[in-house]
């Protein structure tokens, strides 16, 4: 059975066969296609597409909706996520949501806005893990800035992992932070977004301005 409404039209489903318990999910678009063979449903929305549950709202160019009680999202597009539940958007050209595991993936560019700890993340790639685990891994080309004491923390790395509930990151892959003139550089570093503490592990390098406006360069091995 298939069901294609004119374009222009707007539809909206609420309470769509739910995966949580008392969870509803609305959406709508101007262009519609429902499909509802057994075993098969699906349903494609295209042109100002939305979805929203409690937790997320989702805005797309295109979002196909699937599996047994529209689990998975697919986005496609200028895709917007809000997560009201952790405090954070994504913008990418691409989305895939997993509603009942409670996870988020990009495989591609993307910009990452955290409200709560005041962190703009840009990766080629996230997976956001929005159950207990609280985590979102990054990787290719990170490049994560934070505001804190009137100055601009800036790290990068190939691969970063933000464990929100603890507010640390976790770089590694070329890490690199610079903080207040400050250079540092080592194997793996963990910066503490709440004291903004640095710690360097393995191989370490680091440049540090001192009060007469000279450098001094440190290296060595820290401890693991």
């Amino acid at each position: 059975m298939k069901f294609t409404p004119a374009t222009g039209c707007l539809l909206l489903l609420i309470t769509a066969a739910p995966v949580a318990a008392n969870e509803s999910l609305s959406f709508s678009a101007d262009s519609t296609i429902a499909r509802f063979a057994e075993g098969r449903e699906q349903t494609e929305l295209s042109g100002n597409a939305v979805v929203e549950t409690e937790d997320l709202l989702i805005k797309a160019d295109r979002i196909e909706l699937f599996g047994e009680g529209f689990r998975y999202l697919s986005c496609s597009g200028e895709v917007l996520l809000e997560n009201r539940k952790q405090d954070f958007l994504i913008r990418s050209s691409d989305l895939f949501v997993d509603r009942d595991r409670e996870i988020s993936r990009i495989e591609g560019y993307a910009e990452m806005e955290d409200g709560a700890n005041g962190l703009l993340i840009r990766g080629g790639f996230f997976e956001d893990h929005g159950d207990n685990e609280g985590v979102t891994l990054i990787q290719m080309g990170v490049r994560i800035m934070k505001i804190a004491d009137g100055e601009v923390m800036i790290c990068r790395s190939e691969f970063a992992r933000y464990f929100r509930e603890e507010k640390v990151l976790e770089l590694s892959g070329l890490p690199r932070v610079d903080w207040k003139g400050d250079v540092y550089q080592a194997s793996r570093i963990l910066v503490d977004l709440e004291t903004n503490e640095i710690r360097l592990e393995g191989q370490v390098t680091g440049t540090v301005e001192t009060k007469g406006s000279e450098t001094e360069e440190d290296s060595g091995e820290a401890e693991q």
